[in-house]
């Protein structure tokens, strides 16, 4: 078997897990875990990539994090695809940095209270791989939320998630044009929520 067919075996594994939970299964969350792990530490590198304040949470501290806070739900997560599930995994990964990143400013004092992520360019400037604060853009992206859901949303799939255009048309239901057209308008709206 060549790794392509691996990958496409556990991609079809992923959904038939993603099914099971739909369906109720209460351990096909372990399941849809279990074959995502990869995966999932793959888009923890990245979030912790963007990090860069020298703290002490790794990748597997990340995702097992993101694991114990899906399971700790309220109520049992619903993902309509194995592209949605790492959508949600991806959010729930930004706010377990967020979470983590005021409760060390809550900690320090006297000293400098912001920790950092660089933004790709086609974020935040054209120009600029400059970091922003991490609780910054998490307020920008709730301020950009109220106005927009779906907004939000897309940020959140094309940057947190690293979906492309097409992925996050499909993943929100709407056009690969209105996609298009929304991540401009994010862009823009958090530009210039967050340029001095």
């Amino acid at each position: 078997m060549t790794a392509l067919d691996a990958s496409l075996l556990d991609a079809t594994d992923l959904a038939t897990a993603i099914d099971a939970l739909a369906q109720g299964d209460p351990e096909a969350l372990d399941e849809v875990f279990h074959l995502a792990y990869d995966d999932l530490r793959t888009l923890a590198r990245a979030r912790l990539r963007e990090k860069s304040d020298g703290d002490h949470l790794d990748t597997t501290a990340l995702v097992h994090e993101a694991f114990l806070r899906v399971r700790g739900a309220d109520r049992s997560p619903r993902w309509s695809s194995p592209t949605h599930f790492f959508a949600f995994a991806s959010k729930a990964m930004r706010h377990i940095l967020v979470d983590h990143a005021r409760r060390r400013n809550a900690q320090i004092r006297g000293g400098p209270n912001t920790h950092h992520v660089t933004l790709n360019s086609w974020i935040i400037s054209e120009s600029s791989d400059d970091p922003v604060d991490l609780v910054e853009l998490d307020r920008a992206l709730k301020a950009l939320g109220e106005q927009d859901p779906r907004l939000e949303r897309v940020v959140e799939c094309r940057f947190f998630s690293g979906l492309t255009s097409q992925e996050t048309a499909d993943t929100l239901g709407v056009s690969l044009r209105t996609v298009e057209r929304d991540w401009l308008k994010a862009r823009t709206y958090l530009r210039r929520l967050m340029t001095p």
